[in-house]
């Protein structure tokens, strides 16, 4: 009568271990087929596409036994850079945001909406006293003239007020270099 020794049923691999191998294999190619960017529950529904019956759980401990992470992709900036490298214009309001009366001291920033279209830039001026937007302009594209055609409106509804500290957060994307010029008075 011939059988198996202890030692060889020791060293045989039982079934679950054979379906661990084959698992981690098609995880393996599967995830690097999707560049290691899909996780447990993306993999399951493109391994269920392609015929394997394996549930998440299934697919995530596969993935935690080798160690594989998936890479998250980074949110999408419509701001092309982040150093400019050009000079930054004095802080003179050195975070003191109240204004004893109106046209003393305005804010301007730029910020980008998403449409169904694509980006929209929208460039703001408020005066801190009334807190209201005195100047704005809109476009489909981030230039200095979007942010200079902000403050030209705020210069006319508000008719060219003298000695009015304007501030921006001092350099973003779009460096308002036209201000000296916008804001001298004729």
């Amino acid at each position: 009568m011939a059988g198996t020794s202890g030692i060889q049923r020791r060293y045989q691999v039982n079934r679950r271990q054979q379906f661990r191998l084959v698992c981690d294999n098609v995880v393996r190619e599967a995830f690097s087929d999707a560049k290691q960017r899909y996780g447990a529950p993306r993999l399951t529904d493109e391994l269920r596409a392609q015929g394997y019956r394996f549930n998440v759980k299934t697919v995530a401990a596969s993935l935690r036994r080798q160690g594989l992470r998936a890479k998250a992709s980074r949110k999408f900036s419509p701001v092309s850079y982040r150093e400019h490298g050009l000079p930054v214009s004095e802080n003179l309001l050195k975070q003191d945001f109240y204004a004893s009366g109106p046209n003393q001291k305005w804010v301007g920033d730029i910020t980008y909406l998403r449409t169904g279209e694509g980006w929209l830039y929208l460039a703001v001026v408020i005066d801190l006293w009334s807190r209201s937007v005195i100047g704005w302009s809109m476009s489909s594209r981030m230039t200095a003239q979007l942010a200079c055609d902000a403050l030209q409106m705020a210069l006319w509804r508000r008719k060219r007020p003298e000695n009015v500290i304007v501030h921006t957060d001092r350099g973003g994307p779009v460096l308002f270099n036209g201000l000296p010029e916008l804001t001298e008075t004729p």
